[in-house]
């Protein structure tokens, strides 16, 4: 870390780095970015919300709502109203989704040496 040695923060930048190495090898492999890769992990074979779809990745509803909806334009996930309210948008996988879940399972994206030594 090239900043003032703040181990935090070195720490952070350490994990930043190796995880935009596996973002850069997903938009290769798959032409997905790690939130849209998380956000169709999250729906799997399930039908949900947006709510539970920021809850679960951590994103932000903003920020949350964008990534849904580039998923959604790329045609892996499908938006279904709500049968008890008719105002709730829920969410679930295409065939085209599902094809890329099968994908991302069978092609592992190569843990960077940075973030090895954070997980073990």
């Amino acid at each position: 870390c090239a900043m003032e040695k703040i181990k935090s923060i070195c720490l952070m930048c350490d994990m930043m780095r190796g995880l935009a190495q596996m973002e850069k090898q997903m938009m290769e492999q798959h032409g997905l970015t790690l939130n849209e890769a998380m956000v169709m992990c999250c729906i799997a074979g399930d039908t949900v919300s947006a709510s539970h779809i920021c809850e679960q990745t951590g994103l932000i509803s903003s920020h949350g709502s964008k990534v849904i909806r580039r998923v959604e334009e790329k045609g892996y996930i499908v938006r279904i109203l709500g049968e008890a309210d008719k105002r709730q948008m829920l969410f679930s996988l295409t065939a085209a989704g599902k094809a890329m879940i099968k994908s991302l399972r069978e092609t592992p994206i190569d843990v960077p040496e940075a973030l090895q030594a954070l997980i073990r």
